[in-house]
């Protein structure tokens, strides 16, 4: 079997998925349908947003579904008469098993982390956060518990010692993109082996990758140098990890380290009000490379501290 004659439904939503879906439409694969997020309403003047997907595929002008609901009748009849071979989902939502369970070939997700570390809905922030090296992109079966499915394929990427997890998302959409067309290629040949994944690593228990939450940012300055800089990095640009600076949040997007020995109260920060400003912790100082205090943009520490005055 040709891979470019497998009929693929693409299910996606924000722009890490584009990558995927342009991947395969560039590769000649058969998608006969997009499925992907209703416009919301956003901004100021409430102006209905499209998805990443959407603009896509009305460009590609691909066959498109927008359902709010994925039980609704008509959008299960709609999705049927597409006939699909396979589903692909990339940064979608939960399926119900009535629509992964529905094409011959099942459902593959994409999944932005080394399965079955980094289960859940924030894989590359929770790989950045806990200082991972290296991280990658899984290709798996979809089933009913998420991110539990049978592996397809695995492709690994380092992560730099200051990267952000935007950094490390950018350049993993392509790692993803390359992954799914190689993955539908080795599944038309059948040389895949499907690997059931274990719940247990070398004896440790698995490391997930929950929702982020405001609070997740809330940095601890009594923790370590290697902590705050991997929480930093981790949540940058969003959610963004914060603290309170002369009274007013302050978002900190980008850091470096400095290990030293200090009697300063944690929190406690220096500044030449020049060229830097650094937070003492528990080992040393971090120092706010790019930063956004309340009520300002974002800029350099450079350009942040003509207007401050510590």
């Amino acid at each position: 079997m040709n891979y470019q004659d497998i009929r693929i439904v693409f299910m996606g939503t924000p722009e890490f998925a584009v990558a995927s879906l342009d991947a395969l439409v560039q590769s000649g694969c058969n998608v006969v349908g997009v499925v992907t997020a209703p416009d919301k309403p956003a901004g100021r003047g409430m102006k209905l947003n499209e998805s990443a997907v959407k603009k896509y595929a009305v460009e590609k002008q691909l066959p498109l579904l927008q359902p709010e609901k994925l039980r609704n009748p008509q959008f299960l009849e709609a999705l049927r008469a597409w006939k699909a071979d396979v589903q692909i989902v990339v940064a979608f939502r939960m399926l119900p098993e009535m629509v992964w369970n529905m094409p011959p070939m099942g459902t593959i997700n994409v999944h932005g982390s080394l399965l079955p570390q980094y289960r859940g809905a924030a894989p590359i922030n929770w790989a950045v956060i806990n200082g991972e090296k290296e991280t990658g992109v899984t290709t798996f079966k979809l089933q009913q518990d998420i991110d539990t499915g049978n592996i397809l394929l695995q492709e690994h990427m380092p992560i730099g010692e200051n990267e952000t997890a935007g950094e490390v998302h950018d350049r993993m959409k392509e790692l993803g993109a390359y992954t799914i067309v190689k993955t539908l290629q080795e599944l038309a040949a059948g040389t895949l082996q499907e690997q059931p994944q274990p719940d247990v690593l070398n004896g440790e228990p698995l490391l997930h990758a929950p929702k982020l939450f405001t609070e997740t940012g809330n940095i601890n300055w009594d923790k370590d140098v290697d902590s705050i800089h991997n929480l930093i990095r981790g949540l940058s640009p969003f959610p963004g990890a914060y603290t309170m600076l002369q009274g007013k949040l302050c978002k900190i997007y980008r850091s470096s380290k400095e290990h030293a020995t200090h009697n300063l109260q944690p929190g406690t920060f220096e500044t030449d009000n020049k060229t830097f400003l650094k937070f003492a912790c528990s080992n040393g100082f971090i120092h706010v490379l790019d930063l956004q205090l309340e009520g300002k943009k974002r800029m350099q520490v450079a350009d942040f501290l003509r207007g401050f005055r510590g």
